[in-house]
């Protein structure tokens, strides 16, 4: 994310929030608000400060942060989290489980100050994971060439996934002529909703996930990537390519805790007709949730037991 966009939608923000209401807390002169890191559940990484820059912090630890109800932030002047909970405690412990918002308290009728900016950063993260692009660099250290679904734009994408879910007639034909026919394992990668997750953990997944099938024996055929993809395009690419099995590595959807999630689809000879029941999927790859080089070496594993019984996803489950 560009931090200057960053810096520029939270001073609009913080004007507008002065400007239509009383402030009930005030900050301080040099007061900052702070924000969480959007990707992992580490300690604050990035304040912003009225007419100062973004800047980071270090990061000393990679766990969630346990925010004490009756804290003061030393730099805002403002309460953190609900002041006065009925059982601090149990609060506290709560708040140490999950990085989803709870007990961030209220000032008056409204969310605080820094519990709304951190929402309006997380909301444009996850904005941009969405209509960005994939570096072109990335795909070509990956040797991975680009085809493209019947979607001509971001909007169309996002209004018809059926677009999205099947390739275009030049697709197939580039994917006829270069990848080849009937391997063991079919590797496709897709910027799905969220080119970040690609962008963050693709090289990881895939250069541990290729390490996988080689110490278990298993050829893999020409990896590729589509552009604006669905899970249902690996439907087409099982009918061009007949490989026993796909693993499809998109990006998932951002949320407000992370827009750089990464999940494999995978299934046993995917065709046209194929339903959702016989796909199987590993999700929330990333820094804060599987890691990626772990995810990828996991991948190896399932494909393993896939090709064992023949079967993916309830199929698979039934047959075990």
């Amino acid at each position: 994310m560009n931090p200057e966009l960053v810096e520029q939608i939270t001073k609009l923000v913080y004007e507008k929030l002065q400007s239509q209401t009383e402030v009930i807390v005030e900050l301080q002169h040099d007061g900052e608000v702070k924000f969480w890191n959007h990707t992992t559940n580490r300690e604050p990484q990035f304040s912003v400060s009225p007419g100062r820059e973004v800047r980071k912090q270090a990061v000393e630890t990679n766990q969630i942060p346990i925010v004490e109800s009756d804290e003061i932030s030393e730099r805002t002047g403002e309460a953190v989290g609900i002041e006065n909970p009925f059982n601090k405690e149990e609060l506290d412990e709560l708040i140490s489980q999950t990085p989803a918002r709870i007990g961030v308290g209220r000032a008056g009728l409204r969310p605080k100050t820094h519990t709304w900016l951190k929402f309006r950063y997380d909301h444009a993260a996850a904005v941009d994971a969405v209509y960005g692009d994939v570096n072109p660099a990335l795909l070509n250290r990956l040797a991975l060439f680009k085809v493209n679904t019947k979607v001509v734009d971001k909007e169309v994408y996002v209004r018809r996934p059926d677009f999205g879910r099947k390739l275009s007639d030049e697709a197939k034909q580039l994917i006829t002529q270069k990848c080849k026919k009937a391997p063991t394992v079919q590797i496709i990668v897709s910027d799905g909703l969220s080119s970040k997750a690609v962008e963050e953990n693709l090289e990881d997944v895939y250069l541990s996930l290729n390490q996988s099938l080689q110490s278990l024996g298993l050829d893999s055929g020409t990896p590729f990537f589509i552009e604006k993809g669905r899970v249902a395009a690996m439907d087409d690419v099982g009918e061009l390519l007949k490989p026993k099995v796909i693993v499809y590595l998109i990006g998932e959807r951002p949320g407000l805790v992370s827009a750089e999630s990464l999940s494999a689809y995978l299934c046993y000879e995917p065709r046209l007709g194929t339903i959702e029941a016989d796909r199987m999927v590993i999700s929330n790859i990333h820094k804060g949730g599987i890691p990626p080089v772990e995810a990828g070496a996991y991948i190896g594993t399932v494909i393993q037991k896939i090709l064992k019984y023949q079967a993916s996803g309830v199929s698979l489950v039934q047959k075990e």
